[in-house]
């Protein structure tokens, strides 16, 4: 019997434990870690830091799901990781593996820029969500000038936009809009580009909405400093601020930097199977893995690595791991990376569809690259958040039925056959 370990139960971890569970069944142990106690849903964030919804309706307790599907659940920060020996160090006890998936997320690298996370709000956690509903509760006893945006290096936009468009509908529905200044603060070279650019019409969708909603913008902006009710950019003019939400870059977790295991900003370099180059038994799902960047831009910005390519990834690295073990008779697969991201706008919403973010070969074109607007988008994301609560509750990982539906209605799959790649020596990255 083998041990495989599941490092992070969030929406990489937790659906990893699924899937491995499916296809191992009781012929091996799967054992998920985690610091918490409690799945959230992290895209739902957006709308707890804005009073719509409660943290408690985005959460699942880990142990009973746990018990309940046949997972043996460990609760514990990692200490250290010790690949050499195969063994992760916790505070009251070492686990040893033969299979390791981490899946842990990222660390908000917030000490980059001054005052960051100080003075500012985001919704990148449960208690960074909590706290900026607390502080946004306040500002519409007494709203001033309202700032929302990214700082250099982020990678995720789509919950800056949500963020945007629902704080200004929820200000006209309070009679506040009149008295609030909005500006919108992005390192992206325009609106619309989402760390990945080439999306058709979404520039203009999203500028559009932006104009409709009298909302400035700043493009290729760089964040120097937060100070209290004021934000400092570089050659430009010091903005202020009554209430500010502010997304920060992301960086690898502690363990994984002290490892070796990461590249200099702490994510895992990793083979097309998803596999270390160095550790064969170790895989990385999720924001833990390194992509590389698509393009150059004035103001540096990341790859998102957005809640569907996570699943994607989590499929792969279960399916490669029963490879390994055995358990199936099949070739081993690589994470398409076909992105579709919903962002609800209160009365409207725009899909992002980027099919692949990452171009194989580079410089081709996308099979996909579009955004569609519409009230359905924000009708299909509230689905989809009850839809995904409800799997992770019934440990079901990324059923069939997913798979099928997004073919059928977005033109998207989520694995494919591994096909050969020659990687530069010394140099291995995710390539797909």
């Amino acid at each position: 019997m083998a041990r495989v370990v599941v490092l992070g139960a969030g929406i990489g971890g937790l659906p990893t434990a699924y899937e491995l569970k499916h296809r191992l069944g009781d012929r091996h142990e799967v054992i998920l870690v985690s610091d918490v106690d409690r799945f959230t849903f992290i895209p739902g964030l957006v709308a707890v830091a804005l009073g719509h919804n409660s943290l408690e309706r985005l959460q699942v307790p880990l142990e009973t799901v746990s018990r309940r599907h046949g997972l043996r659940w460990v609760q514990g920060k990692v200490q250290r990781l010790a690949p050499q020996e195969k063994k992760i160090y916790l505070p009251e006890q070492a686990l040893d593996y033969d299979y390791l998936v981490i899946a842990t997320g990222a660390e908000l690298a917030v000490d980059l820029i001054p005052g960051l996370g100080i003075h500012s709000h985001s919704v990148c956690t449960p208690a960074h969500a909590v706290a900026a509903q607390r502080a946004w509760q306040e500002f519409l006893k007494e709203p001033r000038d309202l700032v929302v945006g990214a700082a250099p290096g982020a990678s995720c936009f789509g919950p800056a936009y949500e963020f945007l468009f629902l704080a200004e509908h929820a200000l006209r529905h309070h009679g506040l809009r009149d008295r609030v200044k909005i500006t919108f603060i992005t390192p992206e070279p325009y609106v619309g580009h989402l760390g990945i650019g080439g999306l058709a019409n979404s520039d203009q969708l999203t500028r559009n909405l932006i104009e409709k909603r009298g909302i400035e913008t700043i493009t290729n902006a760089e964040i120097t400093a937060i100070e209290p009710h004021r934000i400092l950019l570089r050659d430009r003019p010091v903005i202020p601020f009554g209430y500010s939400m502010i997304l920060p870059p992301f960086r690898g977790v502690p363990f994984v930097r002290a490892s070796g295991l990461g590249n200099e900003k702490g994510f895992l370099p990793l083979l097309p199977t998803l596999q270390h180059p160095n550790y064969p038994e170790i895989y990385g799902v999720g924001i833990s893995v390194h992509l590389p960047p698509l393009e150059v831009t004035p103001v540096p910005v990341g790859v998102p690595k957005t809640g569907q390519m996570t699943e994607e990834m989590a499929i792969a690295a279960s399916h490669n791991i029963a490879v390994a073990l055995g358990e199936l008779v099949a070739d081993p697969v690589v994470p398409t990376l076909d992105a579709l991201c919903f962002a609800d706008f209160g009365n409207t919403g725009i899909a992002y569809i980027a099919a692949p973010v990452i171009p194989e070969p580079p410089g081709e074109n996308r099979r996909l690259a579009c955004a569609l607007q519409g009230l359905w988008v924000s009708w299909v994301k509230a689905a989809f958040e009850r839809y995904f609560l409800l799997k992770m509750r019934w440990g079901l990982g990324v059923p069939w039925f997913e798979q099928w539906g997004l073919r059928l209605f977005f033109g998207l799959s989520l694995v494919r056959p591994l096909q050969p790649t020659v990687f530069p020596e010394q140099q291995p990255i995710m390539k797909v």
